[in-house]
């Protein structure tokens, strides 16, 4: 279809949700650069993830959610107001900013159908199904930018060169965290905090133990409160070949050490997005249960790649334990990393 795009100098996309899901919004920045000529594109966000969308060299402007959301409404309204942007998309569905920026008067205030405020605080509404699509989370994003003229759905492989982002800037604690330089380094996410079904303590024990770590810095990564859960893989006999990084990174580190390592393998959770935004080795492990399997979202990169059984997912859906993502075995995953290795274009 052919686009015929509106005059828009200035729009803010909002997301104040988790790492990964802002990450896969950044190609929408992207093309409003490349749609528009000399437009400023804001981004309202929060603030854990203030250093991906600050690494972002298509996001002109940061404004910071939990930072504006201490003040009073007033003050809400008249930030986003003196923002002066011609519209504002509401990627993620937050009700307070949706009110905010009618009260601002934005002039064009695009919001998904899905949710029963917009039909009172956007006047441009987009009728699609996140959870019935076929289409892939950072593809389903673009369909938000229909009213502006942009009928463009791209494929994953032209995603995979949107992100924009560039974390040269950010400090690397190579030294700090005992990763010797000179060693290829993987890292190893073990957690989700829930974002999607967990591989087992126990899977990534036998992973661990069948990697070789005269070859790799083999670096675990997590928050403080995981490093709590994830202690067995802590603990001997693992402390001599891992080395622990839990509680210890800011965003920023983290975001330097993923983009300057080999390769990363996780479940789907944010740190396997900026692996594959960095164009780095991204392995994620996923179960087939839509709508958290990989069709949804797989880490899309030139280097990304993912495991899946190709079997029905739904009798996991009322327990904590998915069977489905721990029956890939820990040979299954070596065995697949060690190809995306092979082939990767994945050094610097």
């Amino acid at each position: 279809m052919q686009e015929k795009k509106k005059n828009i100098k200035r729009i803010i996309l909002s997301r104040t949700d988790g790492i990964g899901d802002v990450i896969l919004t950044l190609p929408m920045a992207f093309y409003l650069k490349k749609s528009f000529k000399e437009i400023e594109v804001l981004f309202i966000g929060k603030s854990y993830t203030r250093a991906i969308i600050e690494a972002c060299k298509n996001i002109d402007r940061f404004i910071d959610w939990d930072e504006l959301s201490k003040g009073g409404s007033a003050e809400i309204v008249d930030t986003i107001k003196n923002t002066a942007a011609d519209s504002i998309i509401h990627v993620f569905p937050n009700r307070a900013i949706a009110r905010a920026a009618r009260r601002a008067g934005i002039a064009q205030r695009i919001g998904t159908s899905h949710r029963w405020f917009h039909h009172t605080t956007c006047n441009t509404l987009v009728h699609f199904s996140r959870k019935q699509s076929g289409l892939h989370e950072s593809q389903l994003n673009f369909k938000l930018l229909q009213p502006l003229g942009i009928y463009t759905t791209p494929f994953l492989p032209e995603i995979a060169g949107m992100y924009g982002l560039d974390f040269s800037g950010y400090p690397l604690p190579l030294h700090r965290l005992g990763i010797d330089p000179h060693k290829p380094t993987l890292v190893i996410h073990p957690l989700s905090k829930g974002s999607s079904r967990d591989w087992g303590l126990d899977n990534w024990a036998k992973f661990i133990h069948i990697l070789p770590e005269e070859t790799y810095n083999i670096v675990i990564t997590g928050s403080a409160d995981e490093g709590e859960t994830l202690r067995p893989l802590l603990t001997e006999p693992y402390s001599e070949k891992v080395i622990d990084t839990t509680g210890r990174l800011t965003l920023q580190e983290l975001c330097s050490l993923i983009s300057h390592a080999d390769a990363l393998v996780a479940c789907s959770t944010g740190p396997l997005h900026i692996a594959a935004a960095a164009g780095r080795a991204a392995l994620g492990l996923f179960p087939p249960m839509r709508p958290i399997h990989p069709g949804r979202w797989q880490p899309v990169g030139k280097n990304a790649g993912y495991l899946v059984k190709p079997i029905t997912c739904n009798n996991c859906r009322k327990s904590d334990v998915c069977e489905c993502i721990r029956s890939i075995t820990p040979e299954e995953v070596l065995e697949k990393l060690l190809l995306m290795l092979t082939t990767a274009d994945h050094r610097r």
